[in-house]
């Protein structure tokens, strides 16, 4: 239940938590739904799913978009479940791109769809774009994902290449004994197309987060670095929580998402929406609020503004993955990518 508002004044449009963290990313969940059952993130036969009348409709994620601009937030990242499954998404697309102070607007996505999809969302103003690739293997990539899509994702990958779109990062998710065989030839992969290549520790979410084959990737980056001679990048590359690395010519780069193995609480810049309109604070506790009833019960611009700085007032100091990882019961659809 959302705590009482109160007005929490500020000089400068910033949104700024208890901790001292300036919060200026929302990843905005569009669908809960995917096509795919990636075994680490949506069980099998899994049909718990918001109704879609309590999806925000186009123009409420606007209007609530909008406040968080107008509050300071200048990126937003486009999520699902798979985002490219909800209708007309470039419209969407579109109109978050033409909010005033909003500066970079990103996809992630599976890609099993981006082909149809990327001429549209380019137009729309979607400048960059995460695309799931656990595996360069098609085998692998059904036993992982459910489905035998890898085609498909690779059409949309070079479909996603060919319309522009710049910086392209890859996001794989590294398993003990299921892919950690070939995060060298992802790299290389990546470097030779011109990708970025994000090494992402499995999270304890929901039951199939919990059954994922962990892999602490401290050791990982340590053989990458003499693999391939890496050293840290100092270039910011989208706001997010991964620690980036370069060849020594800079023409490639890979980024470690390291929650487990060394969180990065302290800097943490974001928030979640999930399409029902519930703000997570944490993707590691249950802090949240819920902005469809305000939405939908007349709130003004602000109210919203108000309830947003009283919602960030919520946002804990840490997540407790190792100390607790049996606590998120949700999925990581349910939330928001």
């Amino acid at each position: 239940m959302n705590a009482p508002l109160r007005q929490i004044q500020t000089s400068t449009p910033v949104l700024t938590d208890r901790f001292g963290r300036t919060v200026d990313y929302v990843r905005l969940s569009v669908t809960d739904r995917c096509d795919l059952r990636c075994s680490y993130c949506m069980p099998k036969g899994f049909h718990g799913f918001e109704e879609p009348a309590h999806w925000l409709t186009f123009a409420e994620i606007e209007r609530l978009m909008g406040a968080f601009a107008r509050l300071g937030v200048g990126r937003v990242r486009l999520t699902g479940g798979e985002p490219l499954l909800r209708r007309n998404l470039p419209e969407l697309a579109a109109r978050l791109k033409a909010l005033p102070g909003l500066f970079d607007l990103s996809l992630s996505t599976n890609a099993t769809q981006l082909s149809r999809h990327a001429h549209a969302l380019r137009a729309a103003g979607v400048d960059r774009l995460n695309i799931s690739l656990d595996t360069l293997d098609g085998a692998c990539n059904a036993h992982i994902t459910g489905r035998d899509t890898f085609d498909a994702v690779m059409q949309g990958i070079h479909a996603a290449r060919a319309e522009g779109f710049a910086p392209i990062k890859l996001n794989m998710v590294a398993m003990k004994g299921v892919n950690d065989h070939e995060i060298e030839r992802m790299a290389e992969f990546a470097m030779a197309h011109g990708f970025i290549l994000r090494l992402i520790e499995a999270m304890p979410m929901g039951q199939t987060g919990r059954n994922a084959q962990y892999l602490d990737l401290g050791p990982v980056r340590e053989q990458l670095i003499q693999r391939f001679g890496l050293e840290p990048e100092v270039t910011e590359l989208g706001g997010g929580p991964a620690r980036y690395w370069k060849t020594p010519d800079g023409a490639g780069q890979i980024g470690f998402i390291t929650p487990i193995s060394q969180h990065f609480c302290a800097t943490c810049n974001r928030v979640r929406l999930a399409v029902d309109g519930t703000l997570y604070m944490c993707l590691g506790q249950e802090e949240k609020f819920e902005f469809r009833p305000l939405l939908r019960g007349g709130a003004t611009d602000a109210e919203l503004e108000a309830a947003i700085r009283e919602a960030i007032e919520l946002k804990p100091e840490r997540h407790e993955f190792r100390e607790q990882p049996g606590k998120i019961v949700r999925f990581m659809s349910q939330t928001g990518g």
